[in-house]
């Protein structure tokens, strides 16, 4: 028997897409224009090369990837400039995020008849409460347990240790918890190996290239399928 749902945040309960590709855009071409390059076409392949490892490692810091740019050029490197760029760079992705229209009313059924909580990746910054869940406090009312792996000692997701803490905050067992995730990797092989159900959501209004996987599991493309999560998990 299900009691609780617990959600991730970015591209998940929230559309951040479209600010992460203009805060790429403008990170870029900052590094691109500080490393003096010509070519911009072996530069690109090497950033999107460093960012997918650090991806792949659930390493968010942004200044950690420029830097490590910076390194490859054996170009110097200024950690106040970084980490300039960095505020500016989850600023930029923080105006240009949109709460999916169905996901307030579908947080506000599903706590009549569930547990509600949240699991998020931070973003990398080494300041805690910097998450931008902070800025919708109408949500946050919605969970009774919110998690920010990386911060305060708990590693990122898909480490199975902040699903097991929330678990241990909500006082059930993993077979009593449903995950709700868009990233294949940290959310839903996390959450399953976890001990958890999971759903992947990939939402209709998302541009992404998802992954072609073996044995996905229950997937929906709007939050509103929630509403029929017993029948989602069979």
């Amino acid at each position: 028997m299900i009691k609780a749902v617990i959600f991730d945040f970015g591209q998940t309960l929230v559309d951040s897409a479209g600010g992460f590709r203009k805060a790429e855009k403008e990170a870029q071409d900052k590094l691109f224009t500080n490393l003096g390059l010509t070519v911009r076409e072996d530069f690109l392949a090497r950033y999107r090369r460093y960012r997918q490892e650090f991806h792949d490692r659930s390493n968010f810091s942004r200044s950690s990837l420029w830097q490590e740019v910076l390194y490859y050029y054996c170009a110097a490197v200024d950690p106040d400039l970084l980490v300039r760029w960095e505020t500016e760079y989850w600023e930029t992705v923080k105006n240009h995020t949109t709460l999916f229209p169905e996901a307030r009313e579908v947080l506000g059924e599903l706590r009549r008849r569930y547990d509600i909580a949240l699991i998020t990746n931070t973003q990398g910054q080494k300041s805690t409460g910097t998450h931008r869940i902070g800025l919708y406090p109408e949500l946050e009312n919605f969970f009774s347990v919110i998690i920010v792996a990386g911060e305060a000692g708990t590693p990122t997701k898909p480490d199975p240790q902040p699903f097991h803490q929330c678990l241990k905050k909500l006082g059930i067992s993993p077979s009593e918890a449903v995950y709700i995730g868009d990233d294949w990797r940290i959310d839903i092989c996390g959450a399953r190996d976890a001990g958890m159900h999971a759903i992947w959501l990939k939402h209709h209004t998302v541009k992404r290239n998802w992954p072609e996987v073996d044995n996905p599991g229950p997937v929906i493309t709007r939050l509103d399928e929630l509403l029929e999560l017993e029948k989602l998990l069979g």
